[in-house]
């Protein structure tokens, strides 16, 4: 078995409502979850039951409990509802490192740092809770409130260290050694500075979320509103050609990286490859973390169009920041036209584009990724170009495509070519109404946990007891999205009854 990550305690320091605190007998999680716990579930695969006890939790939800209970009830294989049981409450039950309502902030990690791409994730699938649970939504504005702090001072990182109010201390990030960043960072603040737009993407995917169920216009205070200032600052650079008419080169962030680093070194003193203009936004690192071979990431393009469209709804709907919701607007209209310009051929979409011509056809499993186009919302499942990508990223035609004997899918570099993602499979069922095309998925992830009952990040097809990371949130709290939506436009698949299931209906 592989881990990526050593081990790490993930419990709550500080008692609030609703929070936990964790004792000297509780487990560190990736310890934990190493290994089978709990009475086996009744199905055939026997799934372990993996949730820390009560008093190890950190972060307790009566409503979390009763989508739980409800979707236990209908299931009808024992092993998708063990799984339903391990994952739905895996944010809440591991990642809440720090949270006080009183100062408006929370400290959310998925391995060591707070990354912003990852907590949006993570909190996606508890959407349609907040409205339900007043203490879920006062720890989701508290987690946009410390990120907002975050994305302020450094628009172009991704990975941050906790609070100082949070008593925490900072880690130390091996890979972040030798690296130098433009502008300058501060590693007490900043655990990585990789510029991912994405990350961008994943802060206000989880401030409309939180705003579309409460209706809470406070959440978008000053400290909101700047952060939201940096964003179209890095928008508008980011969009900008290499080389203006003079070829002066023009750059506003580099990330050197080192022979040592985990993405490696980048060419051109840590600015990338050269890029033309487009009307897309540009992105050093790709949703993995690693380095990407062209600027234009055709899958995070689409995330911002969708999440700058969704901006401009809630602050229309919140009646601020007019100004800033027509600039909204502008951007992702001007986005999406490029993307559809500059990434099509032969109705295939490109991964990455660099303006001047070059292509690179495949996909990542890590979302935004082409495969989930449509749980992005830019488009629907059925349009003629997307189905004919996803043909493609399914084969032998996207190189990040493997196929062992019982477990298939799209991995990515930041692993190996042989260690597709079970990520990529719940992306593939967002992305079908085939039922059989469904099932396949879904069962191509239920079988293959290696006994653990969690979903890992990444699986050797050569032998699928080998595997990366026993605790990964992201994908927990992906596969437990899943199955809910599958619960609302597919019951007959999953449950006992055609009946769909909404939880809080």
């Amino acid at each position: 078995m592989k881990l990526a990550f050593g081990k790490l305690a993930v419990y709550a320091v500080t008692l609030v409502a609703g929070a936990t605190v964790a004792n000297a007998d509780c487990p560190d999680y990736t310890t934990y979850s190493s290994s089978p716990q709990g009475n086996p579930s009744t199905g055939p695969l026997g799934l372990p039951y993996m949730r820390p006890d009560p008093g190890c939790r950190t972060f307790n939800s009566t409503i979390v409990e009763k989508v739980i209970t409800d979707m236990k009830s209908r299931l009808k294989d024992p092993d998708v509802a063990r799984l339903f049981e391990n994952t739905f409450p895996n944010t809440l039950d591991t990642t809440v490192k720090y949270y006080d309502p009183s100062v408006n902030l929370a400290f959310i990690i998925t391995g060591v740092p707070q990354w912003l791409r990852d907590t949006g994730n993570q909190f996606a699938h508890y959407h349609s809770l907040l409205s339900l649970d007043k203490e879920l939504a006062t720890l989701v504005k508290a987690v946009i409130n410390n990120e907002a702090r975050y994305v302020t001072e450094y628009p172009y990182c991704g990975a941050f260290q906790p609070p100082p109010e949070s008593g925490l201390q900072p880690s130390h990030n091996d890979w972040a050694d030798g690296v130098i960043v433009n502008p300058p960072v501060d590693n007490e603040t900043v655990y990585e500075c990789k510029y991912e737009v994405d990350s961008l993407c994943g802060f206000i995917k989880l401030s409309v979320s939180y705003y579309e169920e409460t209706k809470d216009a406070s959440m978008m205070n000053s400290n909101w509103l700047s952060a939201i200032d940096q964003i179209f600052r890095v928008i508008n650079e980011q969009s900008q050609a290499s080389f203006d008419a003079d070829f002066n080169f023009i750059s506003y962030y580099n990330w050197t990286g080192t022979p040592g680093a985990y993405s490696g070194a980048v060419d051109n003193a840590g600015n990338g490859e050269p890029k033309g203009y487009t009307g897309m936004v540009g992105t050093h690192h790709r949703p993995s973390d690693d380095l990407s071979v062209f600027a234009f990431l055709t899958p995070a393009n689409a995330m911002l169009t969708v999440e700058l469209n969704n901006l401009a709804t809630i602050l229309d709907d919140a009646k601020i920041a007019p100004n800033v919701s027509a600039q909204a607007k502008k951007w992702s209209k001007s986005i999406e036209e490029a993307i559809w310009k500059h990434t099509l051929v032969d109705n295939i979409f490109a991964y990455e584009t660099n303006g001047l011509g070059s292509r690179y056809v495949m996909d990542d499993a890590n979302v935004p990724s082409l495969l989930s186009l449509p749980y992005l919302g830019f488009l629907n499942m059925t349009h003629p170009a997307y189905l004919a990508t996803r043909k493609l990223l399914m084969s032998r035609h996207n190189p990040y495509y493997a196929k062992g004997k019982t477990f298939s899918g799209i991995g990515g570099p930041h692993i190996d070519a042989w260690n597709p993602w079970p990520m990529s499979q719940v992306s593939a069922i967002f992305g079908t109404d085939n039922d059989e095309e469904i099932l396949t998925s879904l069962y191509t992830i239920v079988n293959n946990t290696a006994g653990l009952g969690l979903i890992h990040e990444s699986i050797d097809i050569y032998d699928t007891t080998q595997y990366t990371r026993p605790w990964f949130a992201w994908a927990n709290s992906y596969f437990a999205e899943m199955l809910l939506d599958l619960a609302q436009r597919k019951p007959h698949l999953i449950f006992t009854d055609n009946k769909p299931y909404t939880p809080g209906m």
